[in-house]
């Protein structure tokens, strides 16, 4: 039995004893990450929240990298608690020798302490920091940490970062693993609700880079009162909740297929390598592409498994390579000719999904969020190893090759014809500031930072809103029903929509190669839309063009959508607005549900299309008259209501929009006005409950 349990461990990885105490090293303490926790996780918006689930999920994660385990689990349980679990070695528990404390003291009350600076810890790892852990207790008002190895299984809690007591062993086991489970601090994050697609989503890409993986994510937050220190695994409780289940074994080739599930691949076999640098086994390079039919490009980078939102030396690397192999080949082969310019980096990107992924042992990231691979050798371990397999590939698949040639040449052509319409506005000085757009009702001041732009849908909107804003910082442009679809369309195409042109125009930053967004002429650009189907839809529009073409001003913050009020709810002399169905409810008062409402005739109504009705609701013994007003759109509120609603920033209602909110309209956008019928059916068909209908 004992030989049995040996060869098991192996199986998991070598020297699984080794990882001990002595693992384990320390280089300071834990006391500024309560004072500046944005230093160590970003932000403390919803960035941030769910950043301290990656680095507990990342600690897991590498003990799989490692070969140390194979099965994750991470479960959202009631009071906004989160706990992860894993198969892997378990987190020492012996005495460390610097610290005279319990290593798992050690790594979860210490900052730099881990098993990622040196020793037996890890061969690969998400980076050198070491810091994840005891970020994520510091931040949380209680954490638990349970070890299940060598038979025995300990434990630990704490808040804000300190012990509540020494580690204590509470029993025998036969498992080997990890659970850490946190809540965090309501006084460091404003919110602390977690998304739970957010986390599906960010998992899911997880699975397909670390082969033969399995995680599974649970919604046990509506299970009730829950002992989650019963069981190993959430899921052997079989709970009746949201659960999400991945495992993959073809790595980046799956990845690459799912992000081109939606989209028309014009070429068959999808790119394909893995090597170690000079036989180095850890220091790979793996690259996964294949080209679409679409105008934009996808490049997912990753080091060490963690996704570098802002790319890196991996991806110079890589961009080099490929537009150095395809005009090498292309030249070789007579498919340009001899007079055609040589592609440039941006034709060679345009319609790619590619899949980035390198190991390094010792990995340099630029912050703690690790946004950006700094590792100066991953752009010549990238270049070299993919380049020669990218060749490779060409040579052995003429019909991809001629199709990814042919591809690029199209972009070279497309981009050329663009510049000359670019540079034909340019000449007559459209976007540079010269000509500001006769729709837009500009504010006074001329600072940025206090300026507002206020996108609104047509001209009964944009009357309203010019009646009600704050001249002095306000501007209004209102847009002639739906703008264009800039999804498949190029700059010379949208420089021909007037729509698109005052919008540019009216922000002052150019587009493209003369993008600017020093020359940004307000730092709130906020969409207001009707709260209805084609509001919704313009709304997608205007993000997929700023999340395509003017993407530093979402990074930076800028664009914002308003949040008009639904109802306008008069009790007596009283008049207060509701966001949603819920509130209006509450506002009415516990006496009074929406079927006790009854329609009668109204007298002076606004607008035809407004709904109105009237009921009674009973307080205390007297009778108190209710109006309920529906607002359908912007244009049906007077210019005061607008003015208090939705533009007031003393009261208003805004939400910021990220990086991800645009990616993920994007993509649904795509499946929706895309060509792919059957992935627009099935959408459809998926979400068709979740609709708000308004008849």
């Amino acid at each position: 039995m004992a030989k049995e349990a040996e060869k098991k461990r192996e199986k998991k990885g070598s020297n699984p004893h080794s990882y001990n105490a002595e693992s384990i090293t320390v280089l300071e303490g834990l006391d500024p990450v309560r004072k500046r926790p944005g230093m160590y996780i970003g932000t403390t918006g919803p960035e941030g929240l769910h950043h301290l689930v990656w680095e507990i999920f990342d600690n897991s994660r590498d003990e799989a990298m490692g070969g140390f385990a194979n099965d994750i689990e991470v479960a959202l349980l009631p009071d906004n608690k989160i706990r992860v679990v894993d198969n892997g070695r378990g987190i020492p528990v012996d005495i460390h020798k610097q610290t005279k404390v319990s290593a798992l003291e050690t790594i979860m009350t210490t900052l730099h302490a881990g098993g990622k600076f040196g020793g037996e810890g890890y061969k690969v790892s998400g980076g050198l920091h070491g810091v994840g852990a005891s970020v994520v207790n510091a931040l949380s008002t209680y954490a638990r940490a349970e070890v299940h190895k060598d038979g025995g299984v300990y434990v630990q809690e704490y808040s804000i970062g300190k012990r509540k007591s020494a580690v204590k062993k509470v029993g025998n086991t036969k498992r080997e693993g990890t659970i850490i489970t946190f809540q965090p601090d309501p006084g460091i994050f404003p919110d602390t609700t977690f998304d739970f697609e957010r986390i599906v989503n960010h998992l899911r890409q997880q699975a397909y880079l670390v082969k033969k993986m399995r995680i599974t994510i649970i919604d046990a937050r509506e299970a009730g009162k829950l002992d989650d220190t019963d069981t190993f695994y959430i899921r052997d409780l079989e709970l009746e909740v949201p659960s999400q289940t991945f495992y993959f074994e073809g790595g980046l080739v799956s990845l690459v297929r799912f992000e081109n599930s939606h989209e028309k691949p014009i070429h068959k076999n999808i790119f394909y390598v893995e090597k170690a640098t000079n036989g180095n086994e850890y220091e790979t390079v793996e690259v996964a592409l294949q080209y679409v039919d679409d105008i934009s490009s996808r490049v997912l980078p990753f080091a060490n498994n963690i996704y570098n939102s802002e790319g890196g030396t991996h991806v110079t690397g890589f961009k080099t390579a490929l537009t150095r192999t395809l005009n090498s080949y292309a030249r070789k082969n007579n498919l340009v000719s001899e007079k055609e310019d040589n592609f440039t980096g941006d034709d060679a990107l345009e319609g790619l999904t590619a899949v980035i992924s390198i190991k390094l042992r010792e990995i340099q990231f630029e912050g703690q969020t690790k946004g950006k691979l700094g590792s100066v050798e991953a752009q010549s371990m990238v270049a070299t190893i993919f380049g020669d397999a990218f060749s490779t590939f060409l040579e052995e698949n003429p019909d991809d090759a001629k199709a990814i040639i042919n591809k690029v040449v199209l972009a070279l052509k497309a981009r050329k014809a663009a510049k000359a319409a670019k540079d034909s506005v340019l000449r007559k000085g459209a976007l540079e500031g010269m000509t500001l757009p006769g729709k837009l009702a500009d504010c006074e001041s001329k600072s940025a930072e206090d300026s507002e732009l206020f996108i609104v849908e047509g001209d009964s909107a944009g009357g309203t809103a010019k009646q009600g804003r704050d001249r002095r910082t306000q501007a209004i442009l209102p847009l002639r029903g739906k703008i264009l679809n800039i999804e498949r369309a190029r700059l010379d195409k949208m420089l021909g929509s007037e729509q698109i042109k005052n919008l540019v125009i009216a922000m002052g930053t150019a587009i493209g190669d003369t993008f600017d967004i020093e020359k940004l002429r307000y730092h709130k650009i906020i969409l207001a839309t009707d709260a209805d189907v084609d509001g919704a839809h313009i709304r997608t529009l205007l993000l997929t063009l700023l999340y395509r073409h003017f993407r530093p001003i979402i990074d930076g913050g800028f664009v914002y959508i308003a949040q008009p009020p639904l109802y306008k709810i008069k009790k007596g002399k009283e008049i207060l607005y509701a966001y949603s169905d819920e509130e209006r409810d509450r506002k009415v008062g516990k006496d009074m549900k929406i079927e006790d409402i009854s329609d009668e005739p109204q007298e002076d109504v606004q607008n035809a299309n407004e709904d109105q009705v009237e009921g009674e609701v009973k307080e205390k013994s007297k009778t108190q008259k209710v109006s309920i007003q529906r607002y359908k759109g912007l244009g049906e509120m007077n210019s005061d209501e607008l003015w208090e609603t939705t533009m007031d920033p003393k009261v208003r209602l805004l939400k910021q929009v990220n990086v991800e909110d645009a990616r993920e309209a994007d993509k649904v956008f795509d499946i929706l006005m895309g060509t792919d019928v059957p992935s627009r059916k099935s959408f459809i068909q998926s979400n068709a409950k979740k609709a708000t209908l308004d008849v």
